[in-house]
């Protein structure tokens, strides 16, 4: 048995990843990476997105294409002929798109524009034969860009491609790298990292069947945080068992036992782990953005199936491997396990961790007061942190067409060219509509209904008792300007009677998506904290340890968020960031970071009720120190390596999080939870036995064996 059920174990693993295997390669054909379905169904954007395509003959998405001459040269009626001929190729023999507008020139004769709608169902493929077509037929010195909603799709679908192979290579690299310098040894950063692909491989083929099937949404972003946590999280649960299999092989080498002993030592702390941050992730399942949501219960699967991973093939592996696992380096026999030769003499207290657990003993007070001044005068930086929303032209960190192409339309042409606000009222309040629009600050001339024939001036298209009336607007789409003019088109029509008006189109997607995401912050993070608090009583049987916890990682995010604020606004000089990304950092820093004080408080629960409160902070500190150190630099460069992906969103989630694990790590649960642990003594335990004075929290002889013993009962 004891080389059947580590083969069996083994054996499944290798099945989950012949199946799953293939289909994370197939994720990017069930992205949906539109903003209206990111939108829930009651926003008033979307609304208007389904009232649209009653009024087309096919579900379409707008490619804006923009010509213009280097040197600020005037474009040519050859240069607006060619613009028309893209029309007739588009629409011809495999068609991309159906037939656009006629080119229109600006009035300063320096720009040409032309709408063309293309598949909604194939956009990104349509947009990249356009360009394509494109790059080999445009005459000399004349530059044409696709841009518009289906150029940024397609952007952003290219930008995205890059999850399979750049971000996992690069995750992957970072991860075999720093476990090499950890272990020194070159086999067991491969039974880690192997690990972890399986379970990548498990919560992909779950996802994708889900994506399928509809019951989830799954987009760009939300797979490349999937890929992040399962990498991150396996190798952390990885680090902790391997780091307490290596001191039970001390014992006497043999492997099943020591796998065994591992087992039950760390099970209840990773559980509790992975426990508290599926229920964190789940709590975004509150939100209104679709995206969000979705994002919730994806991550939950790919927590879950690194958590069944690495407590079932890992130790499968080291049970079959034993002290090989280590070489060159194998852990020597002693006959007594680590912690019963510490319990026997002081004489191997030495060493990194053990310094750093008599200094904070020693100095307490000073540790606690310095370092939360430190975390708290960094946090005073938060309200610098601009998230109120950015530009869509704002999105990518490389130059893409979408965006020159937006740069040029805004130069030449009215801002909103290409993207304009859609209206749609009832048929007999339609003039009043129109009317009440053209009224509205930052309007451009020219708001009129949509025609039968497509034609200006003819009778108005009626579907279902409702016009469709568009209106361009003077400044850009995606500009704080357009949302303020769609607030007043939105204020102007709501308030005709009978007009039942509902207003759509690029900026209000946009609009309604900051509002609902600054709603979901207001309901999200609550409910997080809640979840949080509640795993932490029940893991450590006590009220004050669990506050004290919660109260020191929400301090850790809120310095984080300040630093966050002060790079990107003096470093990087980004213009914004999405009103997501702090929630999305709140959620995951606040899950994540109490991973590491649950790993050091158990430890120190445990180390207490053999040793006193104060034996056992500094136990569970110099024990568990290495280890959750590692643990925290493998789980900040994962996330860092979201950074590859060229997106400001998965950028700046990707240094906040990485950032306020490194935080965690080295300030919080080294020496802040530590020596504040140290200052309220026994009390912290309340309202358990182990707080009921216990074995001397201020006593730095071990406790009596009597003693010793009702400790651990209680």
């Amino acid at each position: 048995m004891r080389w059947l059920l580590p083969a069996v174990a083994i054996l499944a693993w290798l099945v989950i990843g012949g199946v799953g295997g293939p289909l994370i390669g197939q994720l990017a054909s069930v992205q949906s990476n539109s903003q209206t379905s990111y939108l829930p169904g009651s926003a008033e954007s979307t609304r208007a997105a389904e009232l649209q395509k009653q009024f087309a003959d096919s579900d379409t998405v707008p490619a804006v294409l923009v010509a213009d001459r280097a040197d600020d040269q005037p474009v040519a009626g050859a240069d607006a002929e060619y613009l028309r001929s893209l029309s007739e190729w588009a629409t011809g023999p495999g068609a991309v798109a159906q037939r656009g507008s006629p080119p229109i020139t600006s009035d300063d004769g320096q720009a040409i524009e032309m709408v063309l709608p293309v598949d909604a169902a194939d956009t990104a493929d349509s947009v990249d034969a356009l360009r394509t077509h494109i790059s080999t037929t445009a005459p000399d010195g004349l530059r044409v860009l696709v841009s518009g909603p289906a150029g940024q799709a397609a952007d952003l679908g290219v930008a995205f491609s890059g999850i399979d192979g750049l971000l996992l290579g690069v995750a992957g690299a970072v991860v075999f790298v720093i476990l090499v310098i950890v272990y020194r040894s070159p086999l067991l950063p491969i039974f880690v990292l192997l690990s972890a692909v399986f379970a990548l491989a498990g919560a992909g083929a779950v996802v994708y069947l889900l994506a399928t099937s509809d019951v989830v949404t799954l987009n760009g972003q939300s797979q490349g945080i999937l890929f992040i946590l399962v990498f991150g999280a396996a190798t952390d649960y990885a680090l902790l068992l391997v780091s307490r299999f290596r001191e039970e092989l001390h014992l006497d080498g043999r492997r099943v036992p020591a796998v065994l002993r591992a087992w039950r030592g760390v099970l209840a702390p990773v559980a509790a782990s992975a426990g508290t941050v599926i229920l964190g992730v789940l709590c975004l399942m509150l939100s209104e953005l679709n995206s969000n949501r979705s994002l919730g219960p994806i991550a939950a699967i790919g927590i879950a199936a690194a958590f069944a991973a690495s407590m079932t093939f890992l130790p499968a592996v080291l049970a079959l491997t034993g002290r090989a696992a280590f070489w060159p380096l194998r852990p020597a026999i002693t006959g007594r396990s680590v912690r019963d030769a510490e319990d026997a003499s002081g004489s191997e207290r030495t060493g990194l961790w053990w310094t750093i657990a008599r200094k904070v003993d020693a100095h307490h007070t000073a540790v606690w007061v310095v370092s939360a001044l430190v975390l708290a005068v960094c946090a005073a930086f938060t309200p610098q942190l601009k998230a109120s929303g950015i530009p869509q032209s704002d999105f990518f960190l490389t130059e893409v067409d979408s965006v020159d192409g937006q740069s040029v339309l805004s130069e030449h042409f009215p801002g909103g060219s290409g993207s304009p606000v859609l209206i749609f009222a009832r048929q007999d309040a339609a003039a009043q509509v129109v009317d009440q629009v053209r009224e509205v600050p930052g309007v451009a001339p020219g708001v009129s209904p949509v025609t039968q024939s497509g034609a200006p001036g003819g009778p108005p298209k009626v579907v279902d008792g409702r016009v469709q009336i568009q209106a361009t607007l003077q400044s850009a789409a995606d500009s704080g300007a357009a949302e303020s003019a769609v607030r007043g088109i939105r204020d102007a029509v709501h308030a005709i009677p009978g007009a039942d008006a509902v207003v759509g189109g690029t900026t209000a997607t946009q609009l309604d998506t900051q509002d609902t995401a600054a709603r979901d912050r207001n309901v999200v993070i609550p409910a997080v904290l809640v979840v949080v608090l509640a795993v932490l009583m029940l893991l450590l049987r006590a009220v004050v340890a669990p506050v004290l916890l919660l109260a020191t990682v929400v301090l850790s995010y809120a310095a984080t968020l300040g630093v966050g604020a002060l790079v990107f606004n003096h470093v990087f000089h980004f213009p914004g960031a999405d009103p997501t990304v702090p929630l999305f950092a709140f959620v995951f820093l606040v899950a994540l970071g109490v991973d590491y004080n649950i790993f050091l408080m158990t430890r120190v629960r445990e180390e207490s009720a053999r040793h006193g409160t104060r034996e056992g902070v500094r136990r569970g500190l110099a024990v568990t120190g290495g280890v959750i150190t590692s643990a925290g630099i493998v789980l900040a460069a994962t996330f860092g390596a979201l950074a590859v992906i060229p997106l400001i969103f998965l950028a700046q989630v990707a240094f906040l999080v990485a950032f306020g694990v490194l935080l965690d790590t080295i300030i919080v649960r080294s020496a802040l939870v530590p020596a504040l642990t140290l200052q309220i003594g026994d009390r912290v335990w309340w309202p358990s036995k182990l707080g009921r004075g216990g074995a001397g929290a201020h006593d730095d002889s071990p406790a009596a064996p009597g003693e010793s013993a009702r400790l651990q009962d209680s």
